[in-house]
């Protein structure tokens, strides 16, 4: 299929709990932005392949044949892999096309998905991905195994889905003047897809009068509809009992920018939200 020039909203495709939420989030983006989808799954690659340096371990007479045997078996299952994946970016697409996305294209690659998703970044709008990969899908707590890299790694917008799909109609933008909250925010005030969705402007802590005022202003210059809160507590804590009191549908904040990775990240608000929030997540760096 012909790719699409303009930048898209990548969605990444798996067989994990949200994929179907991944997908609809990314065509109410692709809809409201009138951007281009893609679909991308990526086939990682096997640290244990099925066909293993055997010599010394089989006898001389049935060495051969074995390894025959199981290089047919690789054979086979990276077939059934590619055919897992096309009939996944398939589903995905006709789903998005349902939704009422216009251009959707489709793209299914080999090795790391962090390198694939560097490789396609100039070309990427929105990332959307779920909060957990396949090799989790049976799990309802903590952080994909490779979500933290891939949040360090890019420099655009990511939405991490942790839910079923529900259009959104508020939105919680954690303000706190700092350089990534003011990019969140010149983001919702110049974007399309927030029109006509009510923004809680919000900010923890002390002295936020000036900031509130000068978010809340960015804001209605963009069109916004604006509720200003300041909260007091614990950042992650009061983040949370807001949105939940208040039936957020996503949460929009600056990601970290520390460079290290774990020992950093689950010391992070990034980190602490991704795992205590109950609503999708949206990301800038």
């Amino acid at each position: 299929m012909t790719e699409q020039k303009d930048p898209v909203v990548l969605s990444c495709i798996d067989g994990s709990r949200f994929s179907g939420a991944v997908c609809d989030y990314a065509a109410w983006i692709a809809n409201r932005a009138s951007a281009p989808i893609k679909f991308l799954h990526n086939i990682e690659r096997v640290s244990t392949p099925a066909v293993a340096d055997l010599s010394g371990s089989i006898g001389l007479g049935s060495q051969e044949e074995l390894l025959e045997e199981l290089t047919s078996l690789e054979q086979q299952r990276s077939k059934l892999l590619l055919e897992q994946g096309r009939q996944m970016l398939e589903g995905a697409r006709e789903r998005a096309l349902k939704a009422g996305a216009e251009r959707v294209v489709t793209c299914q690659r080999h090795g790391s998905l962090i390198e694939s998703l560097v490789e396609l970044e100039d070309h990427i709008r929105v990332l959307v991905l779920g909060i957990r990969g396949e090799e989790h899908a049976e799990s309802n707590k903590g952080l994909g195994a490779q979500l933290e890299s891939i949040v360090r790694s890019l420099h655009k917008p990511i939405l991490v889905v942790n839910r079923e799909f529900k259009t959104p109609r508020s939105i919680m933008l954690a303000y706190d003047g700092s350089e990534s909250a003011r990019k969140a925010l010149d983001m919702v005030a110049t974007s399309p897809v927030f029109k006509q969705v009510t923004c809680h402007l919000v900010y923890v802590g002390d002295g936020a009068e000036s900031v509130l005022a000068e978010g809340a202003e960015a804001l209605g210059h963009g069109g916004i509809s604006v509720i200003s809160a300041n909260l007091q507590g614990k950042t992650v804590e009061s983040l949370i009992a807001y949105q939940q009191e208040h039936d957020i549908d996503l949460t929009v904040m600056g990601a970290f920018s520390h460079n290290k990775l774990r020992d950093l990240l689950l010391g992070s608000v990034t980190a602490k939200m991704l795992l205590g929030t109950n609503q999708p997540l949206l990301l800038l760096r």
